[in-house]
């Protein structure tokens, strides 16, 4: 099982739609069984693939989500029709995840993150990595793919920990371009403070209008620079308003009819299986 981090500190750059594409399309062209771990806070992921009445439902029965793995302490649960009740913490072989179709499933995001309190060197950043080496022992996954929040946090550190490699999204534009060295310096710093090791799968340019000066730009931007060059993927995702009009109606890439989008990521998903494959 190879875990993977889709990371990047600046929002709006389609972090999430590579996340939950690239887990579609390993399933639908590669074989795959793919399990995704929405850690993000504003569980973006999870609201493109779980419809609201669903998820509603789901929280309402008790189901598990990304909570279940960091809380370990009994805690009220606030309800808007109900009195306040109690709820005590899972064991890890315990958490259930959500199947969304046949080879892939989904651990829930939940806002209730925003509420636990967690400060950096008390462990609880490791209880990601724990929960995902029991499925890793049981070979119940391929790929688990982490959708992480777009802030240096304690919940981007635990994505970093559980993971083999991270995958980082970059808008095609000279704001984005100038986040990932701080992107690889904060990374870095992690892996020299918990000994990890951890590999970068690639860099993944998206929104991209290929006609544009500015997208030529970054490409070329990175294209020079002596680090970002040989890990640049030679596909991008490009900018398609109804992508993500469709997702939040838990509707994939692959499910549409533009070609040029559906070949984008199943060139993307390629470049990125081979690279894996090529550190194995």
């Amino acid at each position: 099982m190879k875990t993977i981090s889709v990371i990047n500190m600046k929002g709006g750059v389609a972090k999430t739609t590579l996340a939950i594409n690239l887990a579609d399309c390993l399933v639908r062209r590669h074989s795959s069984k793919v399990l995704i771990v929405d850690v993000d806070p504003q569980f973006n992921a999870t609201q493109c693939l779980m419809k609201p009445e669903v998820y509603v439902d789901h929280l309402k029965s008790g189901g598990d989500t990304i909570v279940s793995v960091f809380d370990r302490n009994k805690r009220a649960v606030s309800s808007t029709v109900n009195a306040a009740t109690t709820k005590s913490a899972k064991k890890a072989e315990e958490i259930t995840v959500v199947s969304v179709k046949p080879k892939l499933d989904l651990l829930p995001g939940n806002l209730e993150l925003y509420r636990l309190e967690m400060a950096p060197g008390e462990g609880r950043e490791n209880r990601l990595n724990t929960y995902l080496s029991k499925l890793s022992k049981e070979n119940t996954y391929d790929f688990v793919i982490i959708d992480t929040p777009p802030t240096p946090s304690v919940w981007m550190t635990s994505a970093l920990i559980a993971s083999d490699y991270y995958l980082i999204p970059v808008k095609a534009d000279p704001l984005s371009l100038t986040g990932i060295d701080l992107l690889r310096s904060i990374i870095e710093e992690k892996i020299e403070n918990f000994n990890l090791n951890i590999k970068c799968a690639g860099l993944v340019l998206t929104i991209t209008e290929s006609s544009t000066n500015v997208y030529n730009e970054a490409k070329g931007t990175l294209t020079r620079d002596i680090h970002w060059k040989k890990f640049l993927y030679k596909a991008t995702l490009p900018k398609r308003t109804r992508i993500a009009s469709r997702q939040i109606k838990q509707m994939h890439i692959l499910d549409g009819d533009c070609i040029d989008s559906k070949t984008a990521i199943a060139n993307i998903t390629t470049e990125f299986f081979n690279c894996v494959a090529e550190h194995e």
